[in-house]
């Protein structure tokens, strides 16, 4: 009997065989008596050798395919026994009743996270965009595309924490500015959230891992009202009233003039606590008109565009929503301390 005969045997004995398997245990007697080492398609590997060349070429193709597709028609029939036999067991055992609509989920959102959402809810029904940015970034972007070149003793005032491969955690949200202001040219609105990272000792107010939220807005005649306008409608929004601010001048070498956007304490109502180092005011959003240095850098025409921008510090605002009076309880993995955010 030629080669191409006896492989079109076994092909056929297998179709033949397969069409009264129902069960796995028969399954897996044909898979060995099919591809074992002693199998049928083995033996028909084992006498290409009584062929020339050519003819072992060609068989040899027509066995490697018919290896495959036993191959194929096993795991997709074990694979539907499988599911069958589950699909049985599931029936038959009473202590379930796949009918039954599944049960609300219930867990926990960490506080930031809440605040983060709801912010950009916020934001996004202002008009403005939502984006994404590194943790990790080039000190390009986190100082020199921001207006603080190299040697300029601001880069004191982050305590960054450099890498080995020359870049650095991002010590600001402002990090992104460069690359988002690029992104969307003028006119422009948008916030980036994220996480940040400074070396700083860690006390009730302070930490080395925060985060923070930078909003932008270019455009003509953009001025520092429209800074406060959309700082008090989203602080409105936050805690459903009406919150008191105080602007004090600020310096950051981004923004030209400069403020500090201080909120009244939340968890003592401004008497003076542990969270607001008994001031009565928490620093919650440094901010100001953009320095036309960052739009020029970003393509931006300066004389022709203005913008504000800020950076609200969400571990902070989570603080004062939630009356936590320790920033250190958000890193802590203290489950007993997130339990009251639920998710309804």
């Amino acid at each position: 009997m030629e080669m191409k005969d006896k492989i079109e045997q076994v092909k056929a004995r297998f179709q033949e065989e397969m069409q009264s398997i129902c069960g796995t245990e028969e399954l897996e007697k044909i898979r060995v008596a099919y591809l074992g080492k002693k199998g049928l398609i083995t033996d028909l590997m084992k006498n290409l050798k009584d062929l020339n060349a050519d003819a072992k070429r060609e068989a040899g193709q027509q066995i490697n395919q018919l290896k495959q597709q036993v191959s194929e028609f096993i795991a997709a029939k074990s694979s539907e026994l499988e599911a069958a036999l589950a699909q049985a067991r599931l029936q038959q055992d009473t202590r379930y009743d796949i009918s039954l609509p599944a049960k609300p989920v219930t867990g926990t959102l960490h506080p930031i996270t809440i605040v983060q959402r709801e912010l950009e809810d916020i934001f996004r029904s202002m008009g403005f965009a939502v984006e994404d940015f590194k943790e990790v970034v080039t000190e390009y972007d986190n100082f020199e595309a921001v207006n603080i070149p190299k040697y300029h003793p601001a880069r004191d005032m982050q305590d960054t924490y450099y890498l080995d491969n020359g870049q650095v955690l991002k010590t600001h949200t402002s990090a992104a500015q460069n690359t988002i202001l690029r992104k969307y040219g003028a006119p422009c609105r948008a916030i980036f959230p994220g996480r940040c990272f400074r070396n700083e000792a860690i006390d009730a107010s302070h930490e080395n891992t925060f985060f923070q939220m930078e909003g932008i807005m270019v455009g003509e005649d953009i001025s520092i009202s429209n800074l406060i306008y959309f700082m008090k409608t989203m602080l409105s929004e936050v805690f459903q009233k009406d919150i008191t601010v105080r602007l004090r001048p600020g310096f950051f070498p981004f923004v030209e003039p400069g403020f500090e956007l201080d909120i009244q304490c939340h968890v003592c109502g401004g008497t003076g606590c542990p969270t607001c180092k008994q001031g009565g005011w928490i620093e919650l959003c440094p901010c100001g008109m953009i320095h036309p240095n960052v739009l020029t850098m970003a393509g931006i025409d300066s004389e022709k565009y203005t913008g504000f921008a800020f950076g609200l510090g969400l571990t902070r605002l989570a603080m004062m929503k939630f009356g936590i009076r320790d920033i250190r309880v958000f890193n802590s993995g203290n489950l007993k301390s997130l339990e009251q955010f639920t998710i309804q």
